[in-house]
C-alpha cells in the first residue's frame, strides 16, 4: 500500500518516539488519514501512535479539534492559522507529546488565485513547546500531492523527534 521510502520514514518516526517515550497523534484534512495509516502500517506502532483525527470538513475541524469558526472564516481552512489550531487541538484532545496537522488543496478543484492546487500546510505542535507551520506547493495530480504531503508530514515528525 505504501512505498518503501514512506514505510522507512514511518518506522524512523516510531523508533525515535519510542526512544524518547513520546506518543503522537495526527489531524488530517487533505491527506484523509494517510499519515495515520502509514504510521499504523508498522507492526507495534500502538505503543507510540495514539490516535488520528480526519477532519475533512470545516465543521469537523471545529467540533473535533476546537478550530475557531472565526479562524476558518477569516483565513480559510487552508491557512497557517487553521493548521496551527488543528495541531494545538490535537494536544488539547489527546494525551500525546507531539501532533502533526495537514490541510491543503489536493485538487483538481478548490483553488483560488492565492491558494493554488498543490498548496499544503503543516502544523507541528509539541506539548510544552511552540507550534510551527510550514507551507509547500506540490506538483502533480491529486494522488501525487497527497503522497508528497504524507512524506513531508513524516519528515517533519522525524526531524522534531530526532532534532
Amino acid at each position: 500500500m505504501f512505498e518503501a521510502e514512506t514505510l522507512d520514514l514511518a518506522q524512523s518516526v516510531l523508533d525515535a518516539c519510542r526512544a524518547r517515550g513520546w506518543h503522537i497523534a495526527t489531524a488530517e484534512s487533505c491527506t484523509g488519514g494517510l499519515v495515520a495509516a502509514a504510521l499504523t502500517a508498522i507492526a507495534g506502532s500502538s505503543d507510540v501512535f495514539e490516535r488520528g483525527f480526519v477532519t475533512y470538513s470545516n465543521a469537523a475541524k471545529s467540533e473535533l479539534l476546537g478550530v475557531s469558526p472565526d479562524t476558518i472564516a477569516t483565513y480559510g481552512a487552508v491557512s497557517a492559522e487553521t493548521t496551527t489550531e488543528m495541531a494545538q487541538g490535537v494536544l488539547a484532545h489527546a494525551p500525546v507529546d507531539l501532533a502533526i496537522s495537514v490541510t491543503g488543496i489536493a485538487g483538481p478543484g478548490g483553488a483560488t488565485p492565492t491558494k493554488p492546487v498543490g498548496l499544503v500546510l503543516f502544523g507541528l505542535a509539541r506539548r510544552g513547546g511552540e507550534t510551527r507551520t510550514e507551507s509547500h506547493v506540490f506538483p502533480g495530480d491529486r494522488n501525487a500531492i497527497r503522497q508528497a504531503a504524507l512524506k513531508v508530514a513524516l519528515r517533519l515528525l522525524e526531524a522534531e523527534v530526532t532534532g
